[in-house]
């Protein structure tokens, strides 16, 4: 007999009741949320976090993170990554370490998806670039821009601004901070975030670490001689010699480097297991509470880790030809910035309404940090000429295609 489709439907409040059935008592349930700044009806056959993930899954940012550099410029290498990749790859590492904890899948993966939209062109190099053209004005920081994003440029919805993420998905994006706001009401300012948010934070570690590793390799930027010196290198390595003595090249370097994913994320899952209980919370309210974050390495993996940090920037971040590349993007950056200082008109209509409010620079900032690669670099050669000088200073240039009116 056929099953009955109507008895097989999942309504949002089935799926919560699951959530308390399943979920450890200190994972975030999408029921408990504590809302939305905006209040909206809750949808029919969604929980919160899932409404969250698809809201920043649909945003503009989310799609222009597929033309934005992680490391290399984007479009020099076929299989490089990209902040989308990146992006992509830590979603699921975070679900698949909540999987494991017994926490909420959906929260850490909405948290992981939205923790670079922030991000500028370039890279952490056209980050550092804008922090210092704002260095009056505020600076600028990729984790605060992209709370900036879902909260406020983001323009999806007629009744408010931004995305309207939930306060659990916008607590996660608040990295970094001594003392974080209360959610609700009632409570107090609490010193950690959810254990979810805090699986975001360690995944994205885990996945640039890894993946810069194998993209470092793929432009032989790096060599596996020089990565026998790293402990986290060598155990996977020596691991997967001892099963496939036969692999070579790329294919050997590809295993090793899911073998080092794997081990981080096991280490992960025990160490935070372990110190979940040992700390006997009880609920999501225990884990706020607490003085340090529960999800974390192994002390000796900390340890291991910090040496391939201090290899990554010695060997990769600041190889010459990496360095350069960046080098020459940042001061496209540079004078498109000071282009639309000298010009606000530059930025577009809707743009520039905001400048009575946000001030210029932010506005150009907000703008600047928005751009993909090569819309950037596109946006260069349509303001400057050959020799430097700048065609539209002072006068009202022509609109761009593409998003001169955002």
């Amino acid at each position: 007999m056929a099953p009955d489709i109507k008895s097989m439907q999942r309504t949002r409040g089935q799926m919560e009741e699951q959530e308390c059935a399943m979920l450890a008592s200190y994972a975030q349930k999408s029921g408990e949320s504590a809302g939305r700044k905006h209040r909206e009806p809750r949808h029919p056959y969604r929980t919160e976090y899932q409404r969250d993930r698809a809201r920043i899954i649909h945003s503009r940012a989310f799609r222009r993170l597929e033309y934005k550099t992680q490391v290399f410029l984007n479009g020099t290498g076929d299989h490089l990554r990209t902040r989308l990749t990146h992006t992509i790859e830590v979603a699921q590492i975070s679900r698949s370490i909540a999987r494991a904890l017994a926490l909420n899948e959906d929260l850490a993966e909405a948290i992981a998806l939205a923790h670079d939209l922030g991000h500028a062109p370039f890279g952490h190099s056209g980050e550092e670039m804008l922090d210092s053209l704002m260095r009056d004005d505020g600076g600028f920081e990729h984790n605060t821009q992209s709370l900036r994003i879902v909260e406020m440029i983001e323009r999806k919805y007629p009744r408010f601004p931004g995305l309207n993420l939930s306060s659990e998905v916008l607590e996660g994006l608040k990295k970094h901070q001594k003392f974080y706001e209360p959610l609700r009401a009632d409570h107090a300012q609490h010193t950690c975030p959810s254990l979810e948010a805090q699986i975001a934070n360690l995944a994205d570690e885990i996945t640039y670490y890894s993946h810069d590793l194998d993209d470092g390799l793929e432009c032989d930027l790096i060599n596996v001689k020089q990565l026998g010196e790293l402990e986290v290198w060598q155990e996977s390595y020596d691991e997967v010699r001892s099963h496939f003595s036969d692999l070579e090249g790329k294919e050997l370097n590809t295993y090793v480097i899911r073998c080092i994913i794997d081990r981080e994320v096991q280490d992960v899952i025990t160490t935070s297991a372990d110190l979940i209980a040992t700390a006997k919370v009880k609920t999501v309210d225990d884990v706020r509470r607490q003085k340090k974050p529960l999800i974390r390495y192994s002390a000796h993996r900390v340890q291991a880790n910090r040496k391939l940090r201090k290899f990554l920037y010695q060997n990769l971040y600041y190889h010459p030809r990496v360095a350069a590349a960046n080098q020459r993007a940042c001061m496209m950056l540079k004078n498109v910035f000071k282009a639309y200082i000298a010009d606000p008109s530059l930025l577009g209509e809707t743009s520039s309404h905001r400048i009575p409010k946000e001030g210029l620079h932010r506005t150009v900032c907000d703008y600047l940090s928005g751009m993909t690669d090569r819309y950037l670099m596109a946006e260069h050669e349509r303001l400057f000429m050959e020799d430097g000088m700048l065609k539209a200073l002072g006068k009202k240039a022509a609109a761009s295609p593409g998003r001169r009116n955002e």
